[in-house]
């Protein structure tokens, strides 16, 4: 059957005079009968494509190819898609330690007697080391030069190990520090449009080691985020297994109102989609609003998928896309063979009302948007600009356990008294730092100019930023700085402050680097609510800075004009941003930019020659940093038992190759947490304090407190990462109601500790140990070192109301149990205080999907409670997964399969020959 499909469905395809190739038809499909192709939603022609392209009677099969085409809005979700992608991008913070992993597998295999090269990438690859620079330096003319130099040597160990890895794997393009984030270059340069494979062209997919590779769906390509680990086994040419998902059509229409930004309507679509429950989704829009929306528009909706929930936000390829893939430098033919490929697959232009079957239709009305922020500790809180200043009270005074921050009387500077005397007392709501980062934003020129432009209004008034506001640029690419300049604007920013302090994440990862340590000490001593406003995607508590409490999503240029009035309880409506140079006050109507002034930068900054220029180089081989590190040769890494950097990952050792699926007997409970717990709190990224686990790990071998670096940075040690599980400064324990962070109660007994030293106990005891969360278990970065410490700590389940998707991966990639209740019961029901022992039962032999299990509460009195459970795996790869242990050793295992089939080849084309 397979190759009769494969036989009725190829066609020959014309991309340019002279060059014929081959591609398989979707739309051929519907042609002979299987499935009614034409009224799938786009995404999913996409994901046909892949599966009946790479059809191979083995892992893919007939059924898959049928079933998908025969997709039902509303049918049950039970079966799975083995979609094999045709390319990797690969972060720095996930794609490190991925690296670290694939060297481990190939020591394993080598160990074993089978050849280095049977561990490599088998798709392309390209990298970027994006997350690693921190902004130290700011506001000065060489904080670019400053922060790169710091980086380079702060990383050395890490970019050696990289370095080597470049010369050990075929496959991999490097793009180093420095050479922008991993999405926008994506976005401007990586994106081919399609593929050609043996004489074969196909639409464009990926997988990227980073939850925001969803971005890449606003110019019409099919890709999305998973954990490191799953990344891992699709670089290793397996299929990525998903569940058969809904697709939920938004119906785009009008048009933005003028001043009204791409942010403020990403921030919109945020809330809206997280109340419409998208988790696990794809989102796809439609409609005539979406040609209203440039392909940088669709981009920073796209971006912020994982912030709503969705697998992706996807929009279709289009005469949009094409405009875009000119102004960035692709050929003219390039451009004409991308629109022949999709029209070829019936997956071209933009689709209208009622022509596809969707899972559920919303409606999108672009007019209603209006300008917005997010926060102060989720990106889904949208508040109105407008309702800023008097939400922002309501917060300060509600109760922590409401979101709030418990204050009975706002601390302002005004009232202080004795030795508060000063310039500036920082006062409740003072915005100390404002960040310009991300590529959420920095991949659209038209936020971008809009910041510029503010900036030149500004300045041109005599205002000037608060000194007390730390403010930085990190633009995701180049070209930023290029039509900037062009535009002569970047004189402007820099004279608020605003000089490009590196070209990468910066603070939007938690990267901000210090503030004041004066105006630090102020923030701990008076208890002060301390904001950050940044252009990024996530604002979650401790990880923009330790001493911020609330930090808010703001466009470019609303993050400007927030650094000039120095505080978040402002109604920029109505109170001035400052006063000018004539004395008079300065509204931020004055320095709004007009749409002719935008709509002419713009057309200024769209020339392909920024694009061409930035781009024409090997910008590894041509670094002059890069070129500084030391290289290291060989087919495996030379670990070296002294480095605090580089250890060899231990995810193959026997006992955490053995089945997950087992019953858990007399297990404790290791933390009880509540609603939207992220993998920050579980993994944090930021920095290592001195009395932290972490830090008196490395005291103890000698490292001065100033090299601790941030755990983002120590991934490649499990003895850190480990230290740091749960351990941000935030969290919540329910067990320890009364404190923040990596605090639990050790029983029996009930003994304070940190919740590495509970862990390192209750494993000398072969005490097994569950976690116990809320709703939005594991919400944000796809953070696979957040299901890594959870499984090195001795957890064996966590048993949630609800899981994101990438974590709920994650932790079966690391064979960690996640059940869900299968009843609405919040964790406060159950009357839990950590003394209790627990039983998971019912577990079934075979595993099948989804299976329901109990979780059995022990009572100290003697009193027993049985709760229902959802084992959530989800597809059969995830349970063949949870039997060998993890991906890993599930992966070892298939590679040593395919080594012997080779072997057994070719011995048996030996003895023919002889």
């Amino acid at each position: 059957m397979s190759v009769s499909l494969h036989e009725i469905t190829r066609r020959e395809i014309d991309i340019a005079p002279g060059e014929k190739l081959h591609f398989f038809s979707v739309p051929a499909l519907e042609e002979h009968g299987i499935g009614k192709v034409s009224r799938l939603p786009i995404s999913l022609r996409i994901v046909l494509e892949s599966v009946l392209r790479n059809l191979d009677g083995r892992k893919v099969l007939p059924e898959h190819v049928e079933r998908l085409a025969n997709w039902q809005p509303n049918a049950a979700r039970e079966e799975e898609i083995p979609f094999t992608i045709g390319r990797i991008v690969l972060n720095c913070a996930a794609g490190i330690p991925l690296l670290g992993d694939l060297t481990a597998i190939r020591g394993a295999m080598m160990r074993l007697g089978y050849p280095a090269g049977m561990v490599g990438p088998k798709v392309p690859v390209d990298m970027a080391l994006d997350h690693t620079l921190t902004v130290d330096y700011h506001a000065r003319p060489d904080a670019l030069q400053l922060n790169t130099e710091l980086d380079i040597k702060r990383n050395a160990e890490r970019y050696r190990f990289v370095k080597w890895a470049m010369q050990a794997y075929d496959g991999i393009r490097l793009f180093p520090p420095g050479a922008g984030i991993l999405h926008q270059l994506n976005l401007e340069l990586l994106a081919p449009g399609f593929l050609v494979k043996d004489g074969v062209c196909y639409p464009d997919t990926l997988v990227g080691s980073d939850s925001h590779t969803c971005m890449i769906a606003g110019l019409g390509t099919v890709g999305w985020g998973v954990g490191g680990i799953e990344a891992e086994a699709a670089m290793l040419g397996e299929p990525v297994f998903f569940l058969t998902p809904d697709v939920v059509g938004v119906h785009v229409t009008n048009a933005l109102r003028d001043g009204v930004t791409a942010t403020d309507l990403v921030l919109h679509v945020t809330e809206m989609m997280r109340k419409a429950k998208v988790v696990g989704k794809f989102v796809e829009f439609f409609g005539e609003g979406v040609a209203k929306l440039s392909v940088p528009d669709r981009a920073t909706i796209a971006n912020m998928a994982v912030e709503y929930g969705a697998t992706i936000g996807y929009f279709p390829v289009d005469e949009q896309t094409c405009r875009y893939l000119r102004q960035t430098g692709r050929t003219e033919e390039k451009v004409r063979a991308v629109e022949k490929v999709y029209r070829a697959q019936g997956c071209f232009g933009a689709v209208k009302t009622g022509e596809i079957d969707y899972s559920e239709e919303l409606q999108l009305n672009l007019a209603d948007v209006v300008p917005n922020l997010a926060g102060p500790k989720r990106p889904q809180d949208r508040v109105p600009l407008d309702d800023l200043k008097p939400r922002f009270d309501e917060i300060l005074h509600a109760p922590i356990a409401d979101g709030g921050y418990g204050k009975v009387e706002a601390f302002a500077g005004d009232n202080a008294t004795g030795d508060d005397e000063r310039a500036h007392v920082v006062s409740d709501g003072d915005i100390v730092i404002a960040a310009i980062t991300s590529c959420t934003n920095t991949s659209n020129p038209g936020v971008m100019l809009a910041a510029g432009l503010v900036a030149r209004k500004a300045v041109a008034r005599g205002l000037k930023s608060q000194p007390w506001v730390k403010t930085s640029l990190t633009p995701g690419s180049k070209v930023v700085s290029r039509y900037l300049e062009a535009n002569n604007l970047q004189k402007s920013l820099d004279a608020l402050g605003f000089v490009v302090a590196g070209y990468s994440c910066g603070t939007c990862v938690g990267a901000s680097g210090p503030i004041d340590s004066e105006l630090e000490s102020q923030i701990a001593a008076r208890d002060v609510v301390a904001c950050a406003v940044l252009s990024g995607n996530r604002n979650f508590e401790a990880r923009i800075h330790p001493a911020v409490r609330a930090s808010f999503l703001a466009s470019p240029p609303l993050v400007v004009a927030f650094a000039i009035a120095g505080r978040i309880n402002i109604d920029l409506a109505t109170e001035p941003l400052g006063i000018g140079a004539d004395g008079r006050p300065v509204y931020l109507q004055d320095v709004w930019p007009t749409p002719e002034e935008l709509a002419e930068a713009q057309a200024l900054a769209a020339n392909p020659a920024f694009y061409r220029e930035t781009y024409a180089d090997d910008i590894a081989a041509t670094d002059p940093n890069w070129k500084k590190i030391p290289q290291t040769t060989g087919e495996l890494f030379p670990w070296e038992d002294d480095s605090t950097y580089l250890k060899e990952p231990p995810f193959l050792a026997p006992e955490l190759s053995e089945s997950a699926l087992k019953p858990i007997s007399g297990a404790r409970v290791l933390a009880i947490l509540g609603d939207s717990v992220t993998t920050d709190h579980i993994s944090p990224i930021g920095s290592i304090r001195r009395n932290s686990p972490a830090g008196s790990y490395l005291g103890n071998l000698d490292v001065v407190p100033a090299n601790f670096n941030n755990f983002g940075a120590r991934r490649m040690n499990h003895e850190i990462m480990i230290r740091g599980g749960f351990g941000n400064q935030r969290l919540r324990n329910l067990m320890v109601p009364d404190v923040e962070g990596g605090i639990t109660t050790y029983q029996p007994g009930g003994e304070r500790m940190n919740i590495y030293d509970a862990a390192l106990r209750y494993k000398a005891k072969a005490v097994p140990l569950i976690v116990i969360a809320g709703h939005e278990y594991g919400t944000g970065s796809a953070r696979d070192w957040a299901a890594k410490v959870t499984r090195l700590l001795g957890v064996r389940a966590v048993v949630a109301n609800s899981f994101e998707r990438i974590h709920r991966s994650n932790l079966v990639g690391m064979g960690v149990m996640p059940c869900q209740f299968a009843q609405p019961v919040h964790v406060s029901d159950l009357g839990l205080d950590g003394s209790e022992r627990f039983d998971i039962v019912g577990l079934n032999a075979d595993a099948p999907m989804r299976q329901s299990l109990k979780l059995v509460i022990h009572r100290t009195k003697g009193e027993t409670t049985e709760v229902p459970l959802i084992l959530r795996l989800d597809t059969p790869a995830e349970v063949e997964y949870m039997r060998s242990g993890g991906i890993m050793p599930y992966i070892l295992n298939e590679l040593i399969i395919k080594a012997e089939l080779t072997l057994s080849s070719e011995v048996h084309k030996l003895a023919s020959n002889q």
